[in-house]
């Protein structure tokens, strides 16, 4: 790995942290008030599976130490961000949370492993988990398309949140020069698709000021969120 691929993958690092830790604002409301509300817990769940992946994939591959050190704090972070759901969230909740915790970060990383390690040599090994890894994050970042319409039809992007959809941009922008640095498509590829989704909001952001349209909304009595707090959210998952 050579100085400039170095640099963009400590980059990478730093701002993929930064989005892992972007919920804590919320989690601390959620251990205040000793209630997850009407958060939901599955972009957590997974992006806890993500980051299980994504680590696996990195102490697997050749120069992968960077992919590896961003997503094994990751599966740190989440794993807080998910215990806390165990914790606080109604019974309901809790029980859908143990329920996909187990199966999707548990059985299927476990079954992920030991299947490509029983059936495959390394290589096909590498490939099998990269594509896995890339197929996950391109579904986690279509997740907000549908919120992004609701800002089309309503003309206001007043609750999409800016500074998470410049995060996603930028994150998924270093992501990619990097993938493009070291020849791993499967990071490019999972990236490219974050940055293009970040960049989507950023100008809807442009053509939708928010501003303009919260005196409207007020005289309308339409005080409720335009976003699920659950697709507020899911913009976190899946950072590398």
């Amino acid at each position: 790995m050579d100085l400039i691929s170095f640099f963009f993958g400590v980059s990478g690092n730093v701002t993929s942290l930064m989005i892992f830790l972007s919920p804590i604002g919320t989690f601390l409301k959620v251990v205040k008030n000793k209630s997850t509300e009407k958060y939901d817990s599955l972009p957590y769940v997974c992006a806890l599976l993500s980051s299980c992946l994504w680590t696996y994939y990195g102490i697997k591959k050749p120069d992968g130490l960077l992919v590896a050190t961003v997503n094994g704090f990751g599966i740190l972070i989440e794993s807080v961000y998910v215990a806390l759901f165990l914790l606080f969230a109604p019974t309901k909740m809790k029980a859908k949370t143990m329920a996909m915790a187990a199966i999707l970060d548990v059985g299927f990383p476990v079954a992920a492993i030991l299947i490509t390690r029983l059936t495959l040599q390394e290589e096909a090994q590498i490939n099998t988990l990269g594509f896995l890894c890339a197929g996950l994050n391109i579904i986690t970042y279509g997740s907000p398309l549908a919120a992004m319409g609701r800002v089309v039809t309503t003309k206001s992007a007043e609750y999409l949140p800016f500074s998470l959809s410049f995060s996603i941009c930028i994150n998924g922008a270093i992501w990619t020069i990097y993938a493009i640095l070291v020849h791993d498509y499967f990071i490019g590829v999972s990236n490219g698709s974050g940055f293009v989704l970040g960049a989507a909001q950023l100008v809807l952001y442009y053509m939708y000021p928010s501003k303009h349209k919260v005196g409207a909304l007020e005289e309308k009595g339409q005080h409720e969120p335009l976003i699920l707090p659950s697709e507020q959210e899911v913009d976190c998952n899946n950072q590398v």
